[in-house]
């Protein structure tokens, strides 16, 4: 039978994209926070990358005040952003891998060249009260690594399922993932190109219990809205299995 909890995380960074576009002020993303949330999102997610070419600085504070669910904030495994980090204190931060020349973020953390690196980050984010999870390729052997490294959750990277749904091993890899890293203590979430047309799958994998969704939700809004765009995921989320809505975690 599927686990009955999982959350939906909006990532907000497709916002700040459209905002950036014109250097102006609109549309905020504080507002899309407090849409999301009304809509029913059980937490924001946001992306403060070194190049700032979407999220910024002031936002990362601003998400902070407004936030009334859970706020997680994905960055780079640098002092810069860490610092950052510790200074906002979001409930979870999310180490994400990141080359500047890529549009998105195309793949898990290497936890293989550096994991010292990656393990020292993580008591960092610990000591500070900050909940961690590592942004990784859908393998086994990448969650290993990661509940060795000792973080809190993994986000298995969706990418490669989301451009192949049909291909069964894109999916068989997630499954295979979720179970070990829930076996090992993890919690699990998953994000990368999840779409109303590919959602169902994942959600039903009942080991995940959070999805990190952005794109394909502001994509949609800009037909039906921001809060229609939420609450249509969270529908087909439930289409995939019936859950109650997880507490936030510790």
């Amino acid at each position: 039978m599927p686990a009955t909890r999982q959350r939906l995380y909006i990532n907000i960074d497709h916002v700040a994209t459209l905002r950036q576009a014109r250097r102006g002020s609109e549309p905020d993303p504080l507002e899309a926070a407090r849409v999301c949330e009304n809509a029913g999102a059980d937490g924001i997610t946001a992306h403060l990358r070194e190049d700032r070419r979407h999220i910024q600085d002031s936002d990362v504070r601003g998400l902070r005040k407004v936030i009334k669910t859970y706020f997680n904030l994905e960055l780079a495994c640098v002092p810069e952003m860490l610092a950052i980090a510790i200074a906002a204190k979001p409930e979870q931060v999310t180490l994400v891998p990141e080359r500047r020349e890529e549009v998105t973020t195309e793949g898990g953390l290497d936890l293989v060249r550096d994991p010292a690196r990656i393990r020292e980050a993580v008591e960092r984010l610990r000591a500070a009260g900050i909940r961690t999870a590592l942004f990784i390729d859908p393998s086994v052997e990448a969650v290993e690594r990661s509940a060795e490294i000792g973080c809190d959750a993994v986000e298995l990277h969706t990418g490669r399922y989301s451009h192949a749904p049909a291909e069964s091993a894109r999916l068989d890899e997630i499954r295979h993932a979720a179970e070990r890293g829930a076996g090992l203590g993890l919690a699990i979430h998953a994000g990368h190109g999840l779409s109303i047309e590919n959602v169902r799958p994942v959600s039903a994998t009942r080991e995940i219990e959070e999805l990190n969704i952005g794109h394909s939700i502001v994509s949609r809004a800009v037909f039906i809205g921001l809060h229609a765009a939420v609450a249509e995921m969270k529908e087909a989320m439930c289409a995939a299995r019936m859950f109650d809505v997880a507490p936030p975690p510790p």
